[in-house]
């Protein structure tokens, strides 16, 4: 077996495991995760494509739900916390990207003497 064929066997296995959970998901634990979603089917074909790929994810926050161990301010603090510190140091970095690239400058050869082009030749 290749590396190519591996990697899609791989990735064949993870997508069956997350038709499984989507299906098991969609059917009994929408409703756990989202109260507003019970009753409303049609949306739910919308979220397959999603839960195939991060379906670990999916069934670690439907557990949490179950067992009762989720903590909302826990869950959303570190991303609050964090985003004054992070707005401030991306307006400092473009800031400093474009006083960089304003400062420096490239210096024109002044020892070469210009060439005027000629037209191309053309061949008959």
């Amino acid at each position: 077996m290749t590396g190519a064929e591996i990697i899609v066997e791989a990735a064949r296995i993870w997508l069956w495991i997350g038709a499984g959970v989507a299906v098991l998901f969609l059917g009994f634990g929408m409703a756990m995760v989202d109260e507003d979603a019970d009753g409303a089917f049609a949306f739910r074909p919308l979220l397959v494509p999603g839960i195939l790929l991060i379906w670990p994810l999916v069934l670690w926050r439907w557990g949490r739900l179950a067992m009762g161990s989720d903590d909302w301010a826990w869950r959303y603090g570190p991303p609050r916390a964090i985003h004054m510190a992070m707005a401030v140091g991306l307006s400092l970095a473009i800031l400093a990207f474009l006083l960089g690239g304003a400062l420096v400058k490239q210096s024109w050869p002044a020892d070469s003497a210009p060439q005027q082009l000629s037209a191309p030749e053309v061949s008959e």
